[in-house]
């Protein structure tokens, strides 16, 4: 096999941007898949350059010049800019891979501009795509292994890739750690739910532990796994193994149902200083919230005991919800999340518009079939700033006027307030101020407000919402142009469209054969 020159992209911004929310937090939010390529690559014998885009580069002047073969991670909000990179470094002569979650998604889509598209990823399907290494056009190989890896390289065989990236954070900075794949519980809309739950190695937990303390006075970690802390036990002994009490800020996302007193007292013990339970519904997941059949305004009221019972131990807690789920209906799913925020004022609430992210779980082969899903482009599927799916127990406008008010309460002067009385640490309660005054509390709401104003004026909204017509709006053409920047001019024609129903008629695709073997039978 010939040295390649290779390059690889994280995509954790979409464009070009110049938010204070985003100038300190973007490089905090590195992916953990892109740096384990790069050692795969390196210990494979090429040589390698990666580059995580925040949004404040030029991407001209920093990518990698004269690579053979180019690898871009994204969410599928940063695929219009994948694409643009793909077409990019093809005009060059290189050869493109497309990996990460949007490409788990929209296999097909992606297929059309990149010459291998990435399912999962393990050393050996990386191996082979490194042997091959050709251009396949104009249909890019779908290349999936089996399974999850069993072993991913920990943080000090990733050092060099993190340590290069975290020298873009200005003050807070967070090292990406990751203990378990997949998730023990079966959220009908997520990406991880079927995906069996499988805990990595915990001796790399504890030499990464030690590693970082060594690189760091107080070293702050994120931890990645879907749901951490479900073989909890095993865990936490790993890590009071590796360091002193309370040596390291961990911050963690968990469901409620793991997270009991007398866990959150060992978190506390062990330096845990941020928490993203999910909610996401107040008539389902009753299992993963530990509020077993109660409903309603009583789950309400256990879920804020137990958020302010973890308040009491982690001084930062990030609630997150899903607007517009089939099992509401009228206000009151919206009026019981006021009701929440006032019993648990400390919590950060994280919302979320109900999403469908082509193949990322069964449950969107449903909303296909009923002919439920919009033709949004990718740019737009972030969980904010467009619902894919037509909701439905509501109309768009009725849908959008809770959206406003309940985001307008969120984060109001006074919600802002108690939600700063509410938290103890000087560091969470600028992190919920500046996210409530920029783009993700006063910013999504008056983005609402101007989706609101425009189902009722712009003459192109309602058509598309209505999925009476798919041309979609000029505003959301104008947005794309504006947030890509330069990027825009290497968007390759007919990127900005997409099947919105590829996950059906690839299901479809699949098993026709078996339905022309059954026809066969019947006629022989």
């Amino acid at each position: 096999m010939k040295k390649l020159r290779i390059g690889i992209v994280d995509l954790v911004a979409r464009g070009p941007t110049r938010a204070l929310f985003a100038r300190v937090m973007n490089a905090n939010l590195a992916s953990i898949m892109p740096q384990v390529l790069g050692v795969w690559c390196r210990q494979a014998g090429h040589d390698v350059s990666l580059v995580c885009y925040t949004g404040f580069e030029d991407l001209a002047a920093v990518l990698p010049a004269d690579v053979d073969l180019v690898f871009i991670g994204c969410f599928t909000e940063s695929a219009h800019v994948a694409y643009a990179l793909s077409n990019f470094y093809r005009a060059r002569g290189a050869v493109t891979v497309l990996g990460g979650p949007h490409a788990r998604c929209y296999p097909q889509d992606s297929q059309r501009f990149f010459d291998y598209v990435l399912g999962f990823t393990d050393r050996e399907s990386i191996r082979d795509i490194l042997a091959d290494c050709e251009p396949h056009r104009p249909l890019g190989l779908h290349v999936s292994a089996a399974r999850q890896p069993q072993t991913l390289p920990g943080v000090r065989e990733r050092w060099p890739f993190i340590e290069e990236t975290l020298k873009k954070a200005p003050t807070i900075k967070i090292v990406p750690m990751i203990g378990s794949l997949g998730c023990p519980y079966t959220c009908s809309f997520c990406i991880d739910a079927a995906i069996p739950y499988q805990p990595l190695g915990f001796d790399v937990i504890r030499e990464d532990l030690r590693f970082l303390l060594t690189k760091f006075r107080r070293p702050r970690v994120a931890w990645h796994d879907p749901n951490f802390g479900v073989r909890f036990g095993d865990t936490m002994d790993a890590i009071e193994a590796s360091v002193p009490p309370d040596r390291i800020d961990f911050i963690a996302e968990s469901s409620l149902s793991l997270l009991t007193e007398p866990h959150l007292k060992r978190l506390r013990h062990n330096g845990f200083k941020a928490l993203l339970p999910g909610i996401e519904s107040w008539y389902d997941m009753g299992n993963k919230s530990r509020t077993g059949v109660k409903r309603g305004l009583d789950k309400v009221k256990q879920v804020a005991d137990h958020v302010n019972t973890i308040l009491r131990y982690v001084p930062y807690v990030q609630t997150n919800f899903v607007l517009g789920l089939d099992v509401d209906e009228g206000p009151e799913p919206f009026e019981l999340t006021k009701r929440f925020l006032d019993l648990a004022p400390g919590a950060f609430p994280g919302f979320s518009l109900l999403s469908a992210f082509g193949q990322a779980a069964p449950l969107n082969l449903e909303y296909q079939r009923a002919g439920r899903i919009l033709p949004f482009p990718f740019h737009f599927l972030n969980n904010n700033q467009a619902m894919n799916i037509r909701p439905k127990n509501y109309r768009w406008t009725e849908f959008y006027d809770q959206v406003i008010d309940l985001t307008r309460y969120s984060f109001s002067w006074r919600s802002i307030f108690k939600r700063f009385l509410g938290t103890r640490r000087a560091i969470p309660r600028w992190m919920n101020l500046v996210r409530a005054v920029s783009t993700e509390g006063f910013g999504r709401l008056r983005y609402y407000r101007e989706v609101r104003r425009r189902l009722d004026r712009d003459p192109e909204f309602s058509p598309f919402f209505e999925q009476e017509s798919t041309r979609l709006p000029q505003f959301y053409l104008d947005m794309i142009r504006k947030d890509l920047g330069p990027m825009f001019r290497w968007l390759p024609p007919g990127a900005i469209d997409h099947e919105p129903n590829a996950y059906l008629h690839a299901e479809t695709i699949k098993h026709a054969p078996r339905l022309n073997e059954v026809a066969s039978l019947a006629y022989a």
